[in-house]
């Protein structure tokens, strides 16, 4: 009878075993924060990517690595605290976007980071925290950043008075070639390729006519004169790049693909463009002040313990 409890004893002894055995070095705990624990690896990964964008040292990277996994798990908190969460396809849609950005599928990036060492989830790990702390900023400090006019105008005047005399206005129009839900992958393939039918086929807002009877399902809505400040950087620096008569590229959104159309551009007598630039700069620059300020206060609350 006593034979029969032998392999329950093997299995938990073994058990035991495994439970008193030392971590891999990989795995090894150096940092807890609010419970967290941040490992050897997580470090030497968030290195390594560190390493890939900044070109900086191998020690410095690692240094600025636990440090900054240290800020995103306390970042991560308080954006839990104040009912912030990002939701897995906000981190997948970012990280295709710079997938796109350079000229990458998103399979491609992985790659091209996996052989640096690096898994595509170091990445995504990065960016989760990026934007949690960007929409916990933007909650705690809308509308509270004000410009002083005296400042707008001290950085004018260090501006060359060429730069000061006028400002680009576009006039443009939205073209969604549109996807329904659900969709086959085919199907919205299909609808890329026809998207991009029409970009090289369109010569001219006067034309959307001759170029639309051609395909189904395309929608034209008018976006009207626009500054050159009141335009997306993306979506600036792409049409700045056009010519009158030209469609920027498709790019994919939650109805369909989506292709802007630079029916024409003028310039015109008034600072208001490099005025309101300016204005967003300094705005943008007090915001990040008063951030990094509230990230010390939160950090003053955490708790952060070294191993």
């Amino acid at each position: 009878m006593r034979t029969r409890y032998i392999p329950f004893l093997a299995i938990m002894l073994s058990l035991v075993i495994a439970v008193a055995a030392p971590l891999p070095a990989s795995a090894a705990i150096k940092v807890i924060v609010n419970d967290v624990p941040i490992t050897d690896y997580d470090i030497s990964q968030r290195a390594r990517l560190l390493t890939l964008t900044q070109r900086i040292s191998a020690g410095a990277a690692r240094t600025q690595a636990q440090q900054e996994l240290i800020d995103d798990q306390i970042k991560l908190t308080e954006a839990r605290r104040v009912g912030i969460n990002i939701s897995t396809s906000d981190v997948d849609n970012a990280y295709n976007n710079i997938a796109r950005n350079a000229k990458m599928t998103s399979a491609q990036l992985g790659r091209a980071l996996g052989q640096s060492g690096i898994k595509p989830d170091t990445l995504k790990d990065r960016l989760r925290a990026q934007l949690a702390w960007r929409q916990v900023v933007q909650r705690r400090f809308r509308g509270d950043v004000d410009v002083d006019e005296s400042d707008i105008i001290a950085a004018l005047q260090k501006r060359d008075e060429d730069e000061r005399r006028s400002s680009i206005e576009y006039d443009l129009q939205r073209v969604i070639v549109v996807v329904p839900k659900n969709s086959s992958g085919g199907f919205k393939s299909k609808r890329r390729r026809e998207s991009d039918q029409i970009r090289s086929a369109f010569t001219g807002c006067d034309n959307f006519g001759a170029v639309l009877s051609n395909f189904s399902e395309v929608v034209v809505q008018p976006i009207g004169r626009r500054l050159e400040t009141e335009v997306p950087d993306g979506l600036r620096k792409e049409i700045e790049t056009l010519e009158p008569g030209n469609l920027t590229k498709p790019s994919p959104t939650g109805v369909g693909f989506e292709m802007i159309a630079l029916c024409g551009k003028r310039e015109i007598a008034s600072d208001i463009a490099l005025r309101t630039k300016l204005e967003n700069e300094l705005r943008a620059k007090e915001t990040e002040s008063q951030a990094r300020r509230y990230l010390l206060e939160v950090r003053r609350r955490a708790t952060i313990i070294n191993r």
